[in-house]
């Protein structure tokens, strides 16, 4: 019988041994500490520039791009990309519901800010943004509850 055998020079510990303590397989990192630190920033700031344009292509409203416009997409951007920065680094010491409520809470807000500025009415605005975030409230948790004991910490 042919078998599949790991590639040279790397190690492979088989899912279910067949004596001694049970140990899983697990993939290689390709990536190291720095890299992870540096994306931890970059993903944010990368977020915060996307939204910012957003909101001022949407302000703007095909009419000229004007200084106001730019510094409103720049404030838009950096509010945005600090929160972000401040989620990433608080929600995941608390428990999976008040992590997915932060998160619903946030993605309501950037939704909600986002819908007013095409010049719905804010009941509307407000309404539009609750529905986004109970669905983000709903996605997370289930995502948190299966994937992490009631203290916070992944499940292995």
């Amino acid at each position: 019988m042919v078998h599949a055998t790991p590639a040279s020079g790397t190690s492979r510990t088989p899912v279910t041994p067949s004596r001694g303590p049970v140990t899983r397989y697990r993939p290689p990192d390709l990536f190291d500490q720095r890299t992870h630190a540096m994306a931890r920033l970059a993903v944010p700031v990368a977020l915060g520039l996307l939204y910012g344009y957003w909101a001022a292509a949407i302000r703007r409203d095909a009419g000229p791009i004007t200084g106001w416009n730019l510094l409103f997409g720049f404030v838009s951007a950096i509010v945005f990309a600090a929160l972000c920065v401040g989620l990433l680094t608080v929600a995941p010491r608390l428990r999976r519901e008040m992590h997915a409520l932060l998160w619903a809470v946030f993605a309501g807000i950037a939704f909600g800010f986002l819908y007013s500025q095409t010049g719905e009415t804010v009941l509307r605005s407000t309404g539009i943004a609750l529905a986004v975030a109970v669905a983000v409230f709903a996605f997370n948790f289930y995502r948190y509850y299966t994937h992490e004991d009631a203290s916070g910490r992944r499940i292995a």
